[in-house]
C-alpha cells in the first residue's frame, strides 16, 4: 500500500504541478493580453497626440503667413495718418493758400495716399467704416461723448482717427465721438442744493 500511496502522492503532485503550470500559463496569457491592450492604447494616444500637434503646427504656419506682417502693417498706418495731416496742414496754412501751385501739391499727396491705400487693400488691410454706424467696442474706441437728441444714443458722430483691420483681426481701433442723450438738469434740485 505504501507503494500505491507513494504513486498516488506522486501523481497528485504531478497533477498539482500541471495545474499550477496551467494556472501560471493562463495568468501569463491574461497579462500578455492586458499588456497588449495597454500598449495598443498608448500607441493610439500617441498617434492622436502627434495628429493634434501636426494640426497646431499647420495653424501656426498659416497664422505666421497671414499675420506675420501684423506689426509692419500697424506701423505703416502712421504713414497714411501723416499724409492726411500734411494735407490738412497745407490746406489750413494762410501763406500756402496764396500759392497758385497748392492744388497740384495737394493732388500729388492725394495720389500717394491713394496708392498706399491700394497697397493696403491688396494686403487685406481694410479701413473700418464708421459713418452712420453704431458704436462697437470691438472695432471702435470712444474718445468723447457728444450730447445730441437728433441721433440715437451710441451712434458714431465723428471719426477722430481711422481704424483698420488686417483680415479678420483688429489692426487699430477707430477713434470716434459717440452720441448720447441730452440730460436735462432739474432746476428744483439745484435750488435745493443752494439752500
Amino acid at each position: 500500500m505504501s507503494v500505491d500511496n507513494n504513486k498516488e502522492t506522486e501523481k497528485s503532485k504531478k497533477d498539482q504541478d500541471i495545474s499550477e503550470t496551467s494556472n501560471s500559463a493562463a495568468k501569463e496569457v491574461v497579462s500578455v493580453e492586458e499588456k497588449l491592450k495597454e500598449t495598443e492604447d498608448k500607441l493610439l494616444r500617441s498617434l492622436a497626440e502627434i495628429e493634434n500637434q501636426r494640426r497646431r503646427f499647420e495653424k501656426e504656419i498659416k497664422d505666421a503667413f497671414e499675420f506675420g506682417s501684423f506689426n509692419f502693417a500697424k506701423e505703416s498706418l502712421a504713414i497714411l495718418d501723416n499724409l492726411k495731416r500734411a494735407k490738412d496742414a497745407i490746406r489750413n496754412d494762410e501763406v500756402l493758400k496764396a500759392n497758385k501751385d497748392l492744388d497740384k501739391f495737394i493732388e500729388n499727396i492725394t495720389i500717394i495716399e491713394k496708392d498706399l491705400v491700394s497697397i493696403f487693400e491688396k494686403n487685406r488691410i481694410k479701413k473700418i467704416i464708421t459713418d452712420k454706424k453704431k458704436f462697437d467696442p470691438n472695432l471702435h474706441q470712444a474718445m468723447t461723448e457728444i450730447e445730441d437728441n437728433s441721433a440715437e444714443p451710441g451712434m458714431i458722430l465723428q471719426e477722430i482717427q481711422a481704424g483698420y483691420m488686417l483680415g479678420d483681426r483688429l489692426l487699430r481701433p477707430a477713434l470716434v465721438s459717440v452720441s448720447k442723450k441730452i440730460v436735462k438738469k432739474n432746476p428744483e434740485k439745484h435750488e435745493k442744493k443752494d439752500d
